[in-house]
């Protein structure tokens, strides 16, 4: 469970990281050479933490711990973070990035799902603060919305590899956000798009995981994102056609917390977050089963055992991880 001592630890984290603009990989096209300009004129809520996307879910994480754990020793700081960010002004600026030339695709769908997340996660709150902020951010997160429902009926193939382009977890995000918003519409997309690229998966070949830069398993996160789907009754039949071996602990290679060679490296420390997300994601599909179903306690285990791994990968102290893994571990440790 998270605790309030990890949750303190990791709003310190990420108070720091979301206001650090260096490093910083920004994701922007270049339409001219007055395009080229510090990524906190563009981002003027979002431009710490490396790049756009680890900063909204960094502040998804200052969200969620702030309203778990009310009387934390940060809460001040992330109010006053917040009314900087979440500022009217601060939105707007982010509204009109979205508008200019050659930004449809920007950070399609991690980005978008995550922005949905903390839309999510402020509305839960029951305080006039993040209320109002909530209200603030109302406006990006229905140019989202707006993204998703342009988006979906054109996407004729899902994207499966496990960086972020993953179908699976743009669409999971999103309809989580649409069912508590009330957005039917986006809800009803999201539905129709999982039961089309996912409902009939059979035998997913889930030993060929990972891949050596994934942070998603694909397998897992597709399966993740049809137990929302699916009425009860049917996700046990669903999942023992796509993973025939998963009471017998098959494959080896999916339960087995993966190996971190260099955490420094960005794209091989992607593999702590991957025993993160696949904590999660066990954690969410095993409550999803019946009571006595052989595979609760085989995902169980393996939870357990992935989320002490990518623990491990949040002490390392290097920024390559320290920008985002906070917020994978509250999510592998509160799985909501």
């Amino acid at each position: 469970m998270l605790t309030p001592q990890t949750a303190a630890r990791f709003a310190a984290l990420a108070l720091e990281n979301v206001v650090r603009e260096y490093p910083n990989a920004p994701g922007h096209v270049l339409g001219a050479a007055g395009d080229l300009q510090p990524t906190r004129a563009l981002h003027p809520s979002f431009y710490g933490s490396y790049d756009w996307h680890s900063c909204v879910h960094m502040h998804w994480l200052l969200a969620r711990v702030r309203r778990e754990f009310p009387a934390m020793a940060q809460r001040a700081d992330i109010d006053t973070l917040f009314d900087r960010h979440l500022a009217p002004a601060a939105i707007a600026g982010e509204c009109a990035y979205l508008a200019r030339p050659a930004t449809q695709t920007f950070e399609r769908p991690y980005g978008w799902a995550w922005l949905l997340k903390l839309a999510d996660e402020l509305a839960r709150a029951d305080d006039t603060d993040a209320r109002r902020w909530a209200a603030n951010l109302a406006p990006l997160a229905a140019a989202f919305v707006a993204r998703y429902l342009a988006h979906l009926p054109k996407a004729r193939y899902p994207v499966r590899h496990g960086t972020h382009p993953n179908s699976a977890f743009g669409l999971a995000f999103a309809l989580d956000y649409a069912r508590r918003a009330g957005e039917t519409a986006l809800e009803h997309a999201c539905v129709a798009k999982a039961h089309a690229w996912f409902g009939a998966d059979r035998d997913v070949p889930a030993a060929w995981e990972p891949s050596g830069s994934d942070f998603l398993s694909p397998a897992l996160m597709e399966a993740d994102l049809m137990r929302r789907i699916l009425p009860r009754l049917e996700f046990p039949g669903w999942l023992a056609d796509f993973l025939p071996g998963l009471a017998r602990g098959a494959p080896a290679t999916l339960l087995r917390p993966v190996e971190v060679a260099d955490r420094a490296d960005p794209q091989i420390v992607h593999l702590d977050g991957l025993n993160l997300s696949r904590a999660w994601c066990m954690r969410g599909i095993a409550a999803a089963l019946p009571d006595g179903d052989a595979r609760v306690p085989v995902l169980g285990d393996s939870a357990m055992a992935h989320l002490s791994a990518g623990m491990e990968g949040i002490g390392s102290g290097d920024f390559s991880g320290l920008h985002w893994l906070a917020s994978f571990a509250v999510l592998a440790l509160d799985c909501a």
